[in-house]
């Protein structure tokens, strides 16, 4: 039987959130730290313990998750003025989650590293619906003897734990994901709404499309609700830019062309700068409706020819 540490945890929203349930429903003591009062308390609601400062984690977890919006966050985390690489536990594995970019793994690996710790790359792929049911994606780059260490608390929320390679390929692997994933939802937006601008029966566009080759995971996902007008922020359209912005950097610096990246980069800033970052990914469609004049909604009036 396996006993587990006292973990850590910092960053409780549509993922973290999840993963602490799971993590404390199946025997694990987690001690758990946000910005956001109301997330703590939704983690406390599940058991854990909410921590004063990110120093009591330290302090007092080995093990630390962490599992932010951007990899500058996970740094800020390691070194703001008593952060997490201010006198850390002997032997303390940071895991962090979050969906960075080639360069910050790379930087923060030698940053723990230098403090004494090892340093776990771990982003995940699915939704925030998956994290609460114990199902996520691990995707894991770094040394084998690491991920056996980590692998019995990955097992608690994660019904896939890939080892992708070397240290950086899990995060490079992540954002070649995401990056194809939302410009799917941009092409299938910018599609719906012109067939809302040209008069076309919405309620039969996910059945075609889904009939033939342009069928794919994130129409099944989000497509129906996008054409309901749902844009609960499952996958936030800031993350959604946020990834793609790291990927487009990032083929530049391989020196590969980045036409397609700038253009769905360029797309998300649009709606972005429009007042959508809190919202779905998929309200990149608003962007597209703003310049049609449309609502790309089933049942909305179709435009009159000519206007």
């Amino acid at each position: 039987m396996t006993t587990f540490e006292r973990v850590g945890f910092i960053g409780l929203g549509g993922m973290g959130r999840g993963l602490v349930k799971n993590l404390v429903a199946k025997g694990v003591a987690v001690t758990a730290y946000d910005l956001n009062p109301a997330a703590v308390a939704v983690a406390k609601s599940f058991g854990a313990t909410a921590a004063n400062g990110i120093q009591e984690i330290r302090d007092n977890c080995r093990i630390i998750m962490i599992c932010v919006n951007e990899a500058e966050d996970v740094e800020a985390l390691m070194i703001c003025g008593d952060g997490l690489l201010a006198g850390p536990a002997p032997g303390f594995i940071i895991v962090d989650h979050t969906t960075g970019s080639p360069q910050m793994v790379a930087k923060l690996d030698r940053m723990v590293r230098a403090a004494g710790g090892r340093y776990a790359e771990a982003p995940m792929t699915r939704t925030p619906k998956h994290a609460d049911a114990g199902k996520v994606n691990v995707l894991f780059g770094g040394e084998r003897d690491l991920l056996d260490d980590l692998r019995p608390y990955f097992n608690l929320y994660a019904e896939n734990i890939f080892h992708i390679g070397p240290l950086g390929h899990a995060i490079r692997l992540k954002l070649i994901h995401n990056y194809i994933a939302f410009a799917n939802v941009a092409a299938w937006c910018e599609g719906f709404a012109l067939g809302a601008k040209e008069g076309l029966d919405l309620s039969q566009v996910i059945g075609i499309i889904s009939a033939a080759g342009a069928k794919s995971g994130m129409l099944d996902l989000y497509g129906q609700a996008t054409l309901e007008g749902d844009f609960t922020p499952l996958m936030s359209l800031a993350n959604a830019r946020k990834d793609v912005r790291y990927y487009a950097r990032w083929l530049e610096e391989a020196g590969l062309p980045g036409f397609m990246a700038e253009a769905v980069h360029q797309t998300y800033r649009q709606a972005a700068l429009l007042g959508h970052d809190g919202e779905s990914c998929t309200a990149v469609i608003k962007a597209y409706e703003a310049v049609t004049g449309v609502d790309a909604r089933v049942g909305a009036k179709a435009p009159q020819q000519g206007t």
